[in-house]
């Protein structure tokens, strides 16, 4: 199966009433939970919307027979789904510590990967972190706006209702071969699935990307050099990279590149799937804290401009918003308006 996630996603669904087909080149998605509310898709639907990254927590609705039914449900609203977030198979501890377990994980992710193509989904974000996201609670940012805050001295890691802290969170120091042992072990596996499935698979950077937490060295996902590591290890048209601007600006100099860079560079191999669009307000090693699109450290602006010159036909999302008064719509509304102004300045 050949073309860009965006063509099969189109080819997939342009016969299903109702269905409005984005225009090709830079898309905004945004979360969508499952079930959603009415007045939330009618919220998409009204700040135009093109793709539905869908959160479903449910192992039962895991199948293929399920996401169809959740794009009938999307459908009215002129959403489709570009992505299904299925925490089970993501930041998963047996697979990148070769921990027992493993084999049964791997092969629950191959069967999500498999009921994703059935369903006429073609495309999945994949993070590899053995520990989860470290954070050290919220702080409070312009105008009072809460948001999510990252301290080395006290931060704690977290994903999917497990904690983990201490400076070593499975009880020894593990070595960048085993790491990359165990992805090679991984993705060797799941590359020709991915391919098979008609899924490209898109694999974010770590969050933080500070090389070890608990005893676990971030040395694949966390660099400009462990990514390109990883892809030419994958070896496969459909294995990419979910560009979190968020987090490669919060590696800041140790990402070995510049954000703007690591567009031009994957972008220019056609590898970038995804991005999620957000700024943050420094670099580590200090503290950072999560911030509005335009109240970070930077200019959003040239990064827009980057994805523009290296062609890039696929979906941005905002991503972490800080809780504006109002509700979780006013958040998104100002960020997704944000981004389209960008867009529409960078044509």
């Amino acid at each position: 199966m050949t073309g860009s996630i965006e063509d099969l996603q189109r080819h997939a669904l342009h016969t299903i009433p109702g269905f409005r087909a984005p225009r090709p080149g830079i898309q905004i998605g945004s979360y969508v939970s499952h079930p959603a509310k009415d007045e939330d898709l009618q919220l998409l639907q009204q700040l135009a919307v093109d793709w539905a990254m869908v959160v479903v927590d449910d192992p039962a609705q895991h199948t293929a027979e399920s996401y169809r039914l959740i794009q009938q449900r999307l459908t009215p609203y002129g959403l489709q789904i570009y992505r299904i977030a299925n925490h089970n198979v993501h930041n998963v501890e047996e697979i990148t510590l070769n921990l027992p377990g493993r084999d049964n994980k791997v092969a629950e992710f191959l069967t999500f990967i498999r009921n994703l193509g059935a369903a006429g989904i073609h495309y999945n974000t994949y993070a590899h972190m053995a520990n989860g996201i470290w954070s050290t609670g919220s702080t409070l940012g312009r105008g009072g706006v809460e948001a999510r805050t990252m301290d080395l001295a006290t931060a704690r890691g977290q994903w999917n209702g497990k904690e983990y802290s201490g400076e070593l969170t499975h009880g020894r120091v593990y070595s960048e071969e085993e790491l990359w042992d165990n992805f090679e072990h991984f993705i060797r596996k799941v590359a020709p699935v991915a391919e098979a499935a008609g899924v490209y698979i898109g694999i974010h950077p770590d969050d933080p990307p500070v090389y070890a937490l608990g005893g676990v060295p971030r040395c694949i996902f966390g660099t400009f050099e462990g990514y390109k590591r990883a892809i030419e290890i994958a070896d496969s048209p459909n294995i990419g990279v979910c560009l979190c601007v968020g987090c490669w600006l919060e590696g800041g100099a140790a990402m070995g590149c510049d954000v703007v860079e690591v567009i031009r560079y994957f972008g220019g191999l056609g590898k970038l799937f995804k991005v999620h669009f957000r700024n943050v307000s420094n670099p580590l090693p200090a503290p950072w804290r999560e911030t509005f699109i335009d109240d970070g450290y930077m200019d959003m602006n040239k990064v827009m401009r980057a994805l523009q010159d290296v062609g890039y036909d696929g979906c941005i999302i905002p991503d972490h918003i800080p809780a504006m008064a109002g509700g979780p719509g006013t958040g998104l509304a100002y960020s997704i308006a944000y981004m389209r102004a960008l867009v529409q300045a960078a044509v």
